[in-house]
């Protein structure tokens, strides 16, 4: 009896025994093996979004890239230097076959008019050309046409290109002060003198025409060294142009060849807009002496 508990005791504890190892080991599996899925899932989860995080950024990234890009080629195409448009030459005034390439401007010493440029300065204006022709009468190396002193009927120099080429910067003096001066006329032939003088005599009478017409053979203009600006008639005078070269034409070598109140010497009415190229080393003193051509030069101007 004694033997039948006992054995009935033993085989209940490893009943027992076997049973809370069963209860054991199943109860510390499964939790960890949803502990692991969890790990597991959480990490996928983990990667997946950092792969998003990673790949909004280099699209972010690329974007700020491209727009720095863009803001850059922009502000490449704003600082480039726009390319200068080619200069157009100076057409000669009064029109004409001749042209003339203004040299850029340098300082000079005449900005008072009162000290004669030298060689080397812009407004420089050297003596005009001489010529061998007979029947040419020079005085101080100044070619002499007026009413004593007449030119012969072949001769047809044109108009001088030094005289030319100094009006230009006249012309271009002026325009800089708001003024506007043109050439009206320059070189006249002897024939073409010969009928506009007779127009006017026609018109006026020998003596009226006289007083502001110059007879064929007489005339300045046939000399190439003398311009009409603008208006070739009393509406000049007084006009701001009228004024400006009156006092400023000297300082590119014109003077004024027949100022007011010197009818009875130089032969000819008050004009304006008539001025004769001698040089800037005979305008300056002839300028600052306020006499004529002919008082200057001490000889007289009538029909002999």
């Amino acid at each position: 009896m004694k033997k039948r508990v006992l054995s009935f005791i033993a085989l209940a504890a490893i009943f027992s025994m076997t049973s809370c190892g069963k209860v054991v080991e199943g109860q510390s599996t499964a939790p960890t093996v949803k502990s692991t899925t969890k790990a597991v899932t959480t990490a996928s989860e983990t990667v997946t979004t950092t792969a998003k995080v990673q790949e909004s950024t280099e699209t972010s990234t690329t974007t700020a890239a491209a727009a720095e890009s863009t803001t850059a080629a922009a502000q490449n195409t704003n600082a480039e230097p726009a390319t200068e448009a080619p200069q157009q030459q100076a057409v000669p005034a009064g029109g004409g076959e001749q042209t003339y390439e203004q040299p850029a401007p340098q300082q000079t010493n005449t900005s008072s008019g009162d000290a004669a440029p030298t060689p080397n300065d812009y407004n420089y204006g050297p003596a005009p050309v001489q010529y061998s022709n007979e029947g040419l009468t020079y005085m101080s190396g100044m070619l002499i046409a007026n009413k004593s002193y007449s030119l012969p009927a072949d001769f047809a120099p044109g108009l001088d290109q030094t005289c030319l080429n100094q009006f230009y910067k006249l012309q271009s003096a002026a325009s800089q002060q708001g003024l506007n001066i043109w050439l009206s006329s320059g070189f006249r032939s002897y024939d073409y003198q010969n009928q506009i003088y007779n127009n006017y005599v026609a018109r006026d009478g020998q003596a009226a025409a006289d007083t502001y017409s110059a007879r064929p053979g007489y005339s300045e203009h046939q000399t190439g060294l003398a311009i009409d600006v603008n208006q070739i008639d009393d509406s000049f005078s007084g006009t701001p142009e009228a004024i400006w070269l009156e006092n400023h034409c000297h300082e590119y070598g014109f003077i004024l060849r027949y100022p007011q109140g010197k009818q009875s010497i130089t032969g000819y009415q008050y004009e304006s807009w008539h001025i004769r190229y001698v040089g800037t080393d005979m305008s300056y003193p002839i300028h600052a002496s306020g006499l004529t051509l002919e008082e200057y030069l001490g000889i007289d101007s009538y029909y002999h």
